[in-house]
């Protein structure tokens, strides 16, 4: 449940992150604050395989591999899917194909450089976290099919990605595919750590919130660099996993937002597509901070209900839990 009520917490601030860019702006320095979203999503992704699924697959790790695969080339293909979708409804009809085949170049070109930029420094592809994620996934089932269950294997791939990444920031190459996978190995590195490790880290709470005060301060005067980055993820997720720890007395919000954690890639695909919607309400961002603030609360609100609705619908049908598992399984 602390790994779910993470993940959770993470797709409302992904909501805060999208709302802004939307109905705010995409140029400002509070964006530095939320640098640490689509890492510490990567990094989680990488964290589940060591700590959860490799326990389960005590007996197979090519079936372990086999899943991972087939996960990542899903979410190749999810991300494919919904930017044509995305591209077809931007052209209007009669379709225009130029303009279509502008985006298709664009949503193929992304599966190399993240987040191609389109000519008015707007992002020109959606749903760009996919694709990094799949990477890691089919990358981690590549070292298990090779390796088996060895941990070291990782740690290597974890030093060749960082010698990469230095290698090419003194070429002055930014990569940040190469950026995100080196924090997703480091996720896999770091659960292979076992129980008594973790909670010797999280129970030191108040250390682990003086050092985040401390990176907030460095932010605040300089750029966020990649290691300051790498810091923000392990704190931020550190101390989301502490708050979702602490379940004793269950309360509404929190039962919500661990929902929303088991509903992850939902969650995050629907609230992009529900402020999407919401932004091409005109009322929402002519009417002042009301109103722009109501359009924050509005794609919350919406984003649970959407996750909630999936999870009785599959509880209650087997036809849609068929299709959610089809395409997110």
């Amino acid at each position: 449940m602390a790994i779910d009520f993470t993940k959770g917490a993470l797709v409302l601030f992904m909501v805060l992150y999208h709302w802004l860019n939307y109905f705010v702006g995409s140029q400002g320095h509070y964006y530095n604050y939320l640098r640490f979203l689509t890492p510490s999503f990567i990094f989680i992704s990488g964290f589940m395989i060591s700590q959860i699924l490799l326990p389960r697959y005590k007996s197979g790790s090519r079936s372990l591999a086999k899943r991972l695969i087939v996960r990542g080339s899903k979410l190749l293909a999810v991300y494919l899917l919904l930017n044509i979708l995305v591209g077809i409804c931007l052209s209007r009809f009669p379709i225009q194909y130029a303009v279509l085949g502008r985006w298709l170049r664009s949503i193929c070109w992304a599966f190399i450089v993240a987040n191609p930029t389109a000519s008015a420094g707007q992002k020109s592809v959606s749903f760009s976290m996919l694709v990094p994620i799949a990477y890691l996934l089919i990358l981690s089932a590549g070292l298990i099919m090779l390796t088996g269950r060895e941990r070291n294997t990782f740690r290597y791939a974890l030093f060749v990605l960082l010698a990469a990444v230095i290698l090419l920031s003194v070429y002055g190459i930014v990569s940040s595919y190469i950026d995100l996978l080196m924090i997703g190995v480091l996720g896999v590195v770091i659960g292979f750590s076992g129980r008594r490790e973790i909670e010797l880290v999280v129970s030191h709470p108040y250390i682990l919130i003086v050092l985040y005060c401390c990176y907030l301060a460095i932010i605040t005067i300089w750029d966020v660099i990649l290691p300051l980055e790498v810091a923000s993820v392990i704190l931020t997720t550190a101390l989301l996993y502490i708050a979702g720890s602490k379940s004793a007395a269950l309360g509404a919000t929190h039962r919500h937002i661990i929902l929303l954690g088991q509903y992850s890639l939902l969650g995050y695909i629907s609230q992009i597509v529900i402020l999407q919607g919401l932004r091409r309400i005109s009322w929402l961002y002519q009417n002042g901070v009301g109103a722009a603030l109501l359009s924050l609360f509005l794609g919350v609100l919406l984003t649970v209900m959407v996750v909630g609705v999936v999870d009785v619908a599959r509880r209650r049908l087997k036809v849609a839990n068929n299709m959610y598992r089809l395409v997110f399984a």
